[in-house]
């Protein structure tokens, strides 16, 4: 993320905010910490963001912008923490355990076998009648 001075222009991966979120929501999402600390004006963003989804990469981005302006002025802290900006979305995709051995279903088909059977020697409900 390069923040510098200028208009308040908002680039994300080489594309304006409004080409790269179509929906408004987002943008606002992107622009909190700046319309916040009333600095919207003051500075111009470039950011390169990728992967999970747009939503994702909005509070991103929202939370990189929210750092850089800790990094500009510290005294911007009491009202971005109060907004909950500086903290971090902890979940992150479970790690594969490698102490789990892959589960062979080898019953699978006696399970297969003894539904068969059981259903044929279900009773019917018929009465035989004798001969």
């Amino acid at each position: 993320m390069d923040v510098g001075t200028g208009t308040g222009k908002i680039t994300i991966n080489e594309r304006d905010i409004d080409d790269y979120f179509g929906l408004e929501t987002l943008k606002l999402i992107v622009r909190q910490p700046l319309a916040l600390t009333g600095t919207a004006e003051k500075f111009d963003i470039v950011c390169r963001v990728g992967g999970g989804g747009v939503t994702g990469q909005a509070g991103a981005i929202r939370h990189g912008i929210s750092r850089a302006l800790l990094q500009y002025d510290e005294a911007l802290r009491p009202a971005l923490k109060k907004a909950g900006l500086l903290t971090r979305d902890p979940r992150m995709k479970e790690r594969n355990t490698a102490s789990k051995a892959p589960v062979a279903h080898l019953s699978s088909q006696r399970d297969k076998i003894a539904a068969i059977g059981a259903v044929a020697n279900r009773p019917t409900g018929k009465a035989i009648a004798p001969k």
